[in-house]
C-alpha cells in the first residue's frame, strides 16, 4: 500500500518557517482542491494521480519518496488472517 506523508511535510514546513501550514495554504498555492488534500492526509488507500504527485514534490520542494512511500502488509500490522 502506498501512505502519504502529507501531515508530516506540512508540520515539517511550519516547523522550519514557524508557522502553522494549513490544507487551505497548500490548496492555494498548488492549485489542488482542498477536499483532495484532505483525502490524500486522511483515507487510508487513496488514490491519486501523478500531477498532484509533482505539484506537492514541487511546493514542499522535496522527492517523490518523501510525498509517498510504500508500506508493506508487514509493516501495517496486517497478519493476512481473516
Amino acid at each position: 500500500m502506498i501512505r502519504f506523508r502529507l501531515k508530516e511535510l506540512m508540520a515539517d514546513k511550519g516547523f522550519e518557517e514557524n508557522r502553522r501550514v494549513t490544507l487551505d495554504e497548500v490548496a492555494k498555492a498548488t492549485g489542488v482542491h482542498r477536499t483532495t488534500l484532505s483525502k490524500i492526509a486522511n483515507q487510508k488507500g487513496y488514490n491519486t494521480t501523478t500531477d498532484i504527485l509533482d505539484k506537492l514534490c514541487e511546493f514542499f520542494e522535496v522527492d517523490v519518496g518523501e510525498v509517498a512511500q510504500y508500506v508493506g502488509e508487514d509493516d501495517q500490522g496486517v497478519t493476512g488472517e481473516q
